[in-house]
């Protein structure tokens, strides 16, 4: 029971929820990015302080440009999308203050969650009747797939990485090489010109 709990703590320290509270400027605007893989569901919670004659906009989109989520005007509620490939997503909070008005600064939090933690396991619990024990299992275990597969994603990085180190490496080596025989070529070149022009001067036999 004891190894239980221990790993309760330590799958839990390595759940994908992200939770932050900035205060935005009025007329100015607010983006979070993150990578993230491909087909990973990501849902995000949010709230805004109301201010009088101001309003926050919010849109998620990918490097592209491409809109996966947007809404106008708003207060407090949630989005949700899955992304279609490995690539960096952008969150914007956008203030709209109107001209000739004295804007004040907005609190936004935000909260989001992607991957095993998007998933409801007290429904899924229900639906399969499993007891408490046997639903955290199944959440463990979706946990401790989900950091395989990070750390697949993080020894295959390393593996491109090294391969373009050692491919630069390889390069700056020949670049070096021909760089060293152009200069022992555009030596010996200004060697037997300089010799040739102080002999036609008679400077030298």
């Amino acid at each position: 029971m004891e190894l239980f709990n221990s790993c309760v703590v330590l799958l839990t320290f390595l759940v994908n929820v992200n939770c932050i509270m900035w205060n935005l400027e009025p007329n100015t605007q607010k983006c979070l990015k993150e990578e993230l893989q491909q087909n990973v569901p990501v849902i995000g919670e949010f709230e805004v302080s109301q201010a009088p004659g101001q309003t926050i906009d919010y849109v998620v989109t990918d490097s592209k440009g491409h809109i996966l989520a947007k809404r106008q005007d708003i207060s407090k509620g949630k989005f949700s999308f899955n992304t279609e490939s490995y690539d960096t997503y952008e969150i914007c909070f956008i203030s709209h203050v109107p001209p000739n008005h004295r804007g004040i600064t907005q609190e936004v939090s935000l909260v989001t969650k992607h991957g095993v933690e998007t998933k409801n396991y007290d429904a899924y619990g229900e639906a399969a009747q499993l007891k408490p024990i046997e639903k955290e299992l199944k959440r463990l275990e979706d946990l401790s797939y989900a950091i395989v597969q990070d750390f697949a994603i993080m020894r295959k990085r390393e593996e491109e990485m090294r391969d373009t180190n050692e491919s630069t490496n390889t390069r700056v080596l020949y670049f070096s090489i021909f760089s060293m025989c152009c200069l022992l070529g555009l030596a010996t070149w200004q060697v037997l010109y300089l010799r040739r022009y102080f002999k036609a001067k008679k400077l030298i036999e």
